[in-house]
């Protein structure tokens, strides 16, 4: 098992829709002491991969923007901050940067270093943090109100950059299908999947932090490549909620309940204490 620091974790750069930083002191224990290859393909806003104690990692997510942001902290630092600096807590502001992906051309138009810094900038002062787009794919949380959000986090951002580098953190911008079959997962590896979870209920059902929702059918299919590591002794450890489905999905393999907090929802009931549960295929 691995031990919760908090004095040498790094704090992740955003908070993101079920981040673990809350449920790290009980979370981290069921992973392995240790770790030579660590491969998070739903890596968020990272709380475990920075937390973790390993020799190398492959991490992915499939919003192009938060891997931008990585890819940045990790290779441009100093552009990065000094793009943030220049981003003000101002409405008007906001409104302008979070319209560039209204433009067509947006992707051609932006550096990676400018997409991570209007990222960071937008989850720094729209309502609760809340990355959400819209069916096109435009994000459109609005300006939240706030009190002198710190949006160039320095200390955090270059303790993220010296981790990045140092441990040899391989970033993707890929389908976790992909990341197992383009060879990035080694019998070495440990895999720990964050996927959307299976909602509780249709009130709920809250996937929209990327175009299309994660329905059961890819709860299903997320199974299936868990049975695929399993097959090929690779261990996993995976995250998901109570709900019925994931249960049956997964009666084969070790399935732990925890209790856990989120601290970003668009409602503000849907806050607090909740239950999660902690499945994997190895022994403690």
């Amino acid at each position: 098992m691995q031990i919760y620091d908090p004095e040498t974790a790094v704090r992740p750069f955003v908070k993101w829709v079920g981040g673990k930083r809350r449920s790290l002191p009980v979370l981290m224990s069921y992973m392995p002491e240790h770790i030579d290859t660590y491969v998070e393909p739903f890596v968020g806003g990272g709380a475990m991969l920075f937390a973790l104690k390993f020799k190398k990692a492959v991490i992915s997510d499939l919003n192009p923007e938060l891997i931008c942001a990585y890819k940045a902290i990790r290779d441009d630092l100093e552009g990065l901050k000094k793009l943030l600096q220049t981003f003000k807590y101002d409405k008007e502001q906001f409104l302008e940067v979070r319209a560039w992906d209204r433009d067509n051309n947006f992707l051609e138009n932006r550096t990676e270093t400018e997409r991570g810094a209007r990222l960071i900038y937008l989850l720094k002062t729209c309502f609760n943090g809340l990355y959400r787009v819209s069916g096109k794919g435009y994000f459109n949380t609005p300006f939240g109100k706030l009190d002198n959000p710190n949006i160039c986090d320095v200390p955090t951002l270059e303790r993220a950059h010296a981790f990045l580098n140092e441990k040899q953190v391989e970033i993707l911008n890929l389908d976790y299908n992909e990341v197992l079959r383009r060879g990035y997962i080694t019998k070495d590896a440990v895999v720990y999947l964050d996927p959307p979870y299976a909602p509780l209920n249709r009130t709920s059902y809250f996937t929209s932090y990327a175009i299309g929702d994660f329905t059961d059918c890819d709860q299903t299919m997320l199974r299936d490549y868990c049975d695929v590591l399993n097959a090929n002794g690779i261990r996993f450890l995976e995250s998901n909620s109570t709900a019925p489905i994931i249960f049956d999905l997964y009666r084969k393999y070790a399935i732990t309940t925890l209790n856990a907090r989120r601290s970003i929802n668009s409602k503000g009931t849907g806050r607090g204490a909740i239950k999660e549960l902690v499945i994997r295929n190895y022994a403690d």
